[in-house]
């Protein structure tokens, strides 16, 4: 699995979107993956669901969100999404708002390990010697800046 080669494939990036709620800013990701062929319309509802029951699982650091449901949910191959908001979507019962989701479609249980493990890679803490902060994923207005800001965090690991 390769987020920048996943992105590209699937043309799954979407920067500075507008969405009035989170589950908005999810659908945005899970659509470009629809229409990609990635998963099935079917994985937005199973990741609204699962929000619903278990709360915001999805937020991994102040303004990031990773989007996921189990494979079983409707995916069809590994995918990723990327979406930026212009003004961050906050979650009920959470004071973080967010405004990068990064939508991970694991295949199996495996892929969707790697797919987690790649992206703290990529989007490592912003004091850490690698990865990058999230200001640079946001600051970036084209994919190919994205793809820039990838393989300079994983030319740094």
């Amino acid at each position: 699995m390769n987020l920048k080669q996943s992105l590209i494939e699937n043309d799954s990036i979407k920067l500075n979107q507008y969405a009035d709620t989170w589950q908005q800013a999810i659908k945005i990701g899970t659509d470009l993956l629809v229409a990609s062929g990635a998963v099935e319309p079917r994985y937005y509802e199973a990741i609204i669901s699962s929000i619903n029951e278990l709360g915001p699982y999805i937020i991994l650091a102040p303004g990031l969100a990773m989007p996921h449901a189990r494979p079983e949910d409707g995916v069809n191959k590994t995918a990723f999404a990327l979406v930026t908001l212009t003004e961050p979507v906050v979650f009920e019962g959470e004071d973080t708002p967010v405004d990068v989701f990064l939508t991970l479609a694991g295949s199996t249980s495996d892929q969707h390990m790697q797919g987690l493990m790649e992206i703290t890679q990529v989007l490592d803490d912003e004091h850490s010697e690698t990865g990058v902060d999230l200001a640079k994923i946001k600051a970036c207005n084209s994919k190919e800046e994205i793809y820039q800001v990838i393989d300079d965090a994983l030319n740094k690991a």
